[in-house]
């Protein structure tokens, strides 16, 4: 029964990670239509700006702060610089220049950092809470994971339902040109969507840094967990992503702990597959229309 508690513990912890990069996801998707393959090169590239601010002798939280700025430049470079150059185009094009950019990052991260991960400090204590004189597998570091991911899918959520700003971006990823004539000014919005996903996409890297350590192609495996989670959850919902991540966390937990962590990735794939087969707009993809 304490191993099942203590599998249950570690997959809501990494899940809300894997939340995280779904919120990120989700984030650019419903704002530009885009499935951003680059967003684990884009947290790891911020990640390391990060690491290399605390090293220097700074806090935590001032690479936490540097992270999330940097992620926040980034995107916006990235869709005004790259995306906005196959803009109209076939979408098999930007997803080759995601894919190219991912690439990019992972090369140019390896000639400034080097290729040997490092390690990067958490936020709080990574010692279990004692429970009945019992150790758990859950410390004050999972409980701040948890608190900022179900905080920040809580913000998006309220941005796209409830405010001017999430209404103009989602017009402006479905009918630029019908936003256009209501007078939203798309270009401007599709900054920002980008923007805010790269910011979402560091506050993940720097939230798991610690337990996959900092290298160029660290983050890579939670790019294809975030991906399955968004998947799982539907990627139109906020909501979806961060139950989505949590689903697939407490999966992959029990896998892991049972059956072996090398079956980890397979079991993520079976995932993916069984929720493109059953329901391919996820566990809570939405069909109604908003009328305005």
């Amino acid at each position: 029964m304490t191993r099942f508690i203590d599998l249950t513990l570690n997959g809501i912890s990494t899940g809300t990670v894997y939340a995280a990069v779904a919120l990120a996801l989700v984030l650019i998707w419903r704002s530009t239509r885009i499935v951003n393959f680059a967003q684990g090169g884009m947290l790891m590239f911020t990640t390391f700006i990060a690491s290399a601010v605390i090293n220097s002798g700074a806090s935590y939280w001032v690479g936490f702060v540097v992270a999330l700025l940097s992620g926040l430049v980034l995107g916006a470079l990235v869709e005004r610089l790259l995306i906005r150059r196959v803009a109209g185009a076939p979408p098999l094009n930007a997803v080759i220049v995601t894919l190219g950019l991912l690439i990019l990052l992972e090369a140019v991260a390896g000639m400034i950092w080097g290729n040997t991960p490092r390690s990067f400090p958490p936020a709080f204590s990574i010692r279990g809470y004692d429970v009945g004189g019992t150790r758990v597998l859950f410390a004050p570091n999972d409980t701040f994971i948890v608190l900022v991911v179900i905080g920040v899918a809580a913000l998006l959520g309220a941005l796209f339902r409830g405010t001017a700003l999430g209404l103009r971006m989602r017009a402006s990823a479905f009918a630029p040109e019908v936003a256009r004539l209501l007078g939203v000014r798309v270009g401007r919005m599709l900054t920002v969507g980008w923007a805010l996903a790269a910011l979402v996409g560091s506050l993940a890297g720097v939230l798991v840094a610690p337990s996959v350590f900092v290298g160029p192609n660290q983050f890579d495996p939670i790019l294809v967990f975030g991906f399955t989670a968004a998947v799982l959850g539907g990627l139109d919902s906020p909501y979806g992503a961060a139950v989505g991540g949590v689903i697939l966390g407490l999966a992959l937990s029990y896998v892991s702990g049972y059956e072996g962590a090398s079956l980890v990735t397979l079991a993520a794939l079976v995932i993916l597959l069984a929720v493109l087969m059953v329901r391919p707009g996820g566990l809570f993809s939405t069909t109604r229309e908003r009328r305005v």
